[in-house]
């Protein structure tokens, strides 16, 4: 199995994480995008889309209605050169504007509200570049994912600079090649890196690793329900579980699809592909 060395560390717990297999049922799909890059689901239940073809980003409701976009080539407001990533709360949207070396505020009506970058701060520190993600905690904290400088780059709501951490001070949880960025409830920070995960808590310290023999290219934590997949295989843990018992969820009997990303939320796997969000429900 290909999970099957994968293990849970958090603090001084070490616990082997047993896979099951979870069934599902093709549903519809939804969207149609040039080349999307990301997606998230808000508490409120809209979906937020970034494609990276158009320069765009997307707001639908989870039958499939487009409600707005906005966006286009560009590096003035309101414009992307990029967006790779997506964060939503229930008020509002942040994009991670790679090529643009900023991150960027909407409401949840994608009506622009402000832009976050560091590119000529004095203080080297918080200075970020090529960013791959963003996400805020429910402290209201937004982390960005600087692969530039290989760590991760904490802001308090107001936009100033709090503390970085991932960076080669971090001993065994320095980051190599940070790919995704992802916040739980209860304000840990989860990293996908070339190994695996690294969980880090909200002051930075490095506590936790789900290593991985598997080519994990996203990761997507949606109220308490954890999912990340590699190109063809979707993983998928509760976090208000206690037995940390992960799934691997079988998509083997459905069309080929390259997975970007994935999330479950409400009993239903929800798959991002290039050009479209596939919808499954979980059987029991």
């Amino acid at each position: 199995m290909v999970l099957k060395s994968l293990k849970l560390f958090i603090i001084i717990l070490f616990v082997t994480n047993v896979i099951s297999a979870q069934q599902v049922e093709y549903l519809y799909s939804i969207g149609k995008f040039k080349t999307a890059s990301s997606f998230y689901l808000s508490a409120s239940g809209f979906l937020f889309v970034t494609d990276s073809g158009n320069d765009e980003l997307v707001s639908l409701d989870t039958l499939g209605n487009i409600l707005k976009s906005t966006g286009g080539y560009g590096w003035a407001e309101n414009a992307f050169d990029d967006p790779v990533d997506v964060f939503a709360t229930t008020l509002n949207v942040y994009v991670a504007d790679k090529n643009n070396h900023r991150v960027q505020m909407f409401d949840r009506n994608l009506n622009f509200i402000s832009s976050l970058s560091a590119r000529d701060k004095d203080n080297s520190a918080e200075i970020f570049g090529y960013p791959l993600g963003c996400a805020v905690s429910n402290q209201g904290d937004l982390y960005i994912l600087d692969s530039e400088n290989q760590r991760v780059i904490k802001f308090d709501l107001f936009g100033n600079f709090i503390q970085n951490f991932g960076g080669f001070d971090a001993g065994n949880y320095q980051l190599k090649n940070p790919k995704a960025i992802a916040v739980s409830p209860n304000n840990l920070i989860h990293v996908l890196d070339e190994s695996g995960i690294i969980i880090f808590d909200s002051f930075g310290n490095g506590i936790g690793k789900i290593d991985s023999d598997d080519n994990i290219t996203s990761i997507r934590i949606i109220f308490d329900n954890l999912t990340f997949n590699s190109n063809d295989r979707v993983y998928f843990q509760s976090l208000r579980s206690a037995d940390n018992f992960l799934s691997e969820i079988n998509i083997s009997n459905f069309k080929k699809m390259t997975i970007l990303s994935s999330f479950v939320y409400n009993n239903k796997l929800y798959i991002l592909t290039q050009k479209e969000i596939s919808v499954f429900s979980l059987l029991p």
